[in-house]
This record gives structure tokens, C-alpha cells and sequence, in this order.
């Protein structure tokens, strides 16, 4: 069965030059094509409590502008997924809040700038993790209270989908830059 052309057009789009880079290209690919169902996954288990998980889709755009910025400059497509990843998910923490645990999504954030980054850059490429992931903890707590008030149980059930959601975002991660380690190893 023969993909669709318009398909094939939108996972070309999402193609890099190089493995490191398609590492980025590849979580992009994924946030853009899971996020429009987050909000859904929240609502059921929370109901219309879970309209602060809609906050999510304001970095799509970012994420799917990923791959145009990596044609022009890696650095920069390597920065803007990262910064992406950590102020979504302080704006997800703000929404839900931190008993949520939508927090553990600043382990993929930091898994993405321990290995997006070469060289000399690898020390500003995780110093850009950790201290963008200690500022967003932060602002989550100092500006005040979540947008959403959970029950203990209704907590729990979305600190499960984000336990779940995190590990399988890390997995890949994980997964792709040891791909990238091993082509580098053979050149």
C-alpha cells in the first residue's frame, strides 16, 4: 500500500541533514503529532478540570518549526527545542500543578541538551537544561497557585500519565542519540 503524497510531504518535512539533528527533527515529530490528544487523555481522567492542559498547545508551533530552523542553523534548532520543552512544561505545571507530576517532563528536556550538543557546546547545551529547568521549578512556585485543583486521586491518575508519557518520551530520546553514538563510532 502506497503512503499518501501529502503524508509523505509532512514526514519529509521533518527529515535532517544529520543524525544529531534528527534526533531533534524526530522528537519534534512526535510532540506535534501527540499533543493535540494530551488535553483529551487529561479530560479522561478529569473531566473539564483538565481545560489548563490545553495550555500545552501553545508550543506546537515552536516544535513543528523545529526542522525549518535545523535546515537554516543546527545551534539554533537545538536551542529551540529545548527552551520549548522546559517553558511548556513550566506552563503545563502552572496549569496543573506540580503534584501532577507533569514536572518529569524536564527529564526528556534535559536528555535532549545532554545530547543535541557537541564539543564545547555540550557544557552551554546542559547548562541551558539545568538552569532553565531550576527557573522554570522555580516560577511554578512563586507564581502562585496551580490553574487547576485535583483531588489525591485525580493527581495520581495524571501523575500516571506523565510517569507513563516521560518514559517513553525519555526511551526514544534515549534510543535515538545511542543510534547517533554508534554511527559516529563507525565513521
Amino acid at each position: 500500500m502506497k503512503m499518501p503524497a501529502s503524508l509523505q510531504r509532512f514526514l519529509r518535512y521533518f527529515e535532517a541533514r544529520d543524525a544529531r539533528l534528527a534526533v531533534a527533527t524526530t522528537v519534534a515529530l512526535v510532540v506535534v503529532c501527540n499533543q493535540p490528544f494530551y488535553p483529551l487523555y487529561a479530560y479522561a481522567i478529569v473531566g473539564a478540570k483538565a481545560w489548563p492542559a490545553m495550555l500545552a498547545w501553545l508550543s506546537t508551533p515552536f516544535y513543528a518549526a523545529v526542522p525549518a530552523v535545523a535546515r537554516r542553523n543546527a545551534l539554533a534548532a537545538s536551542v529551540l527545542i529545548v527552551v520549548t520543552g522546559i517553558a511548556n512544561t513550566a506552563l503545563c505545571t502552572k496549569g496543573l500543578g506540580p503534584a501532577s507530576l507533569v514536572e518529569l517532563f524536564y527529564i526528556p528536556c534535559i536528555l535532549l541538551a545532554a545530547g543535541l550538543f557537541d564539543g564545547w557546546r555540550r557544557f552551554w547545551g546542559l547548562a541551558l537544561g539545568a538552569i532553565g529547568t531550576a527557573l522554570g521549578m522555580l516560577g511554578a512556585r512563586l507564581s502562585g497557585a496551580p490553574l487547576a485543583h485535583f483531588t489525591a486521586s485525580e493527581d495520581r491518575s495524571l501523575a500516571t500519565l506523565h510517569i507513563v508519557s516521560v518514559l517513553c518520551l525519555s526511551l526514544l530520546i534515549l534510543y535515538l542519540q545511542t543510534r547517533v553514538a554508534r554511527l559516529r563510532a563507525r565513521q
